[in-house]
């Protein structure tokens, strides 16, 4: 079976990679280091027992909102003329994978800033961690047809997400500037789309005489497509609105601190 692209749902899948890893970088800048015993350092804003609070906000982001939706929508604008239909487990699945392995990185590279050997290692996991959700992503679609992968394209796609990661990894602890953070997931989001494409240029799909059986927990592209599309909107505007409003209320805070002193 040879498939085609709908470029426009391409395009959106990059918007939402990007604006999610924008999100995901804001909200990691936030992040306390354990060593800080309290008060609000200059980078984070925010005291240290809220330190598992802002991991959870910049993994969700990260991996739901730009690694996940990215890739549902990137399939969703994949078009192989057959029925296609996701197993809602399978497909759930995928997302816990995705924001469980990105918390793991964002905690260890933030407990370790500055030592390489960790931000390395968590770059690795997570790499994994994003490719493993995109091949559960793929083993969720019920087509009747049989799936394979060019082994070549397939190492390929790992070797991607996991630089993509030690990249957005660094970036999380080193970007502070708001036009720093933007560049950054500019780059990180052209790099998760560029994984994910090359995973599905890795896939071939041979037509199967077997009869699709479609189960009750099985989406529709369509239903799919609107719900990863409410997800992105809801966690790009509620997380970037929420970090946003801390961060100001933070500077207020030093800034009377100055004044006081």
């Amino acid at each position: 079976l040879q498939g085609s692209y709908n470029l426009l749902l391409v395009a959106l899948s990059v918007v939402i990679a990007v604006l999610g890893s924008y999100t995901a970088l804001t909200l990691a800048s936030h992040i306390p280091p354990p060593e800080v015993a309290g008060g609000i350092s200059s980078r984070t804003p925010a005291q240290p027992k809220d330190r598992f609070f802002w991991i959870g906000c910049a993994a969700f982001s990260m991996g739901a909102g730009a690694i996940w939706s990215m890739h549902f929508i990137g399939m969703v604008a994949f078009d192989l003329g057959v029925t296609v239909r996701y197993d809602l487990l399978v497909t759930a699945l995928s997302l816990i994978i995705a924001v469980a392995v990105t918390g793991v990185a964002f905690h260890v590279v933030t407990q370790y800033t500055g030592r390489i050997v960790y931000l390395v290692t968590a770059g690795v996991v997570m790499g994994f961690g994003v490719a493993g959700m995109h091949y559960t992503g793929m083993a969720a679609m019920r087509i009747p047809a049989t799936v394979h992968y060019d082994p070549v394209l397939f190492v390929a796609s790992v070797v991607i997400a996991i630089v993509a990661s030690i990249a957005a990894l660094w970036l999380s602890v080193n970007c502070e500037a708001n036009i720093q953070m933007f560049g950054g997931a500019l780059l990180m989001g052209l790099a998760v789309s560029g994984m994910h494409y090359t995973a599905m240029a890795a896939a071939r799909f041979t037509r199967s005489s077997e009869t699709m059986r479609i189960t009750e927990t099985a989406l529709s592209p369509e239903l799919l497509a609107y719900g990863v599309f409410l997800l992105s909107l809801v966690t790009l505007s509620v997380g970037i609105s929420f970090a946003l409003t801390r961060r100001a209320l933070s500077e207020a805070r030093r800034s009377l601190g100055s004044e006081t002193a």
